[in-house]
């Protein structure tokens, strides 16, 4: 987790669109969204998050390749704090792997 979150940033994830479809519900939790095309928009507060992402070529490292995901994350009427609290949550829900 981050300390702050700009308005705008993008992010390298590595995973397919089809594991990141299946992770969004809960990392956004009980916020409204919409779901479109690549795309989806999260009510927060008085505010929204535009997400869109697409599918990148595989990071090879040796002999494994790792699928990846560009995703931006553009906010907008969010405030930093309700931006931190939503990244928190989100980035927890996202988080895959060890230590």
């Amino acid at each position: 987790m981050q300390s702050f979150y700009p308005e705008r940033f993008e992010r390298e994830m590595t995973c397919l669109e089809a594991d990141w479809l299946r992770w969004l519900p809960a990392a956004v939790g009980d916020l409204h969204w919409k779901l479109q095309e690549q795309s989806a928009g999260v009510r927060i507060a008085d505010g929204a998050l535009g997400l869109k992402w697409q599918q990148a070529a595989p990071r090879i490292i040796g002999l494994a390749r790792l699928p990846l995901l560009q995703v931006s994350f553009r906010f907008a009427g969010v405030t930093e704090p309700e931006r931190h609290a939503f990244m928190k949550r989100f980035d927890l829900y996202m988080q895959r792997g060890g230590g």
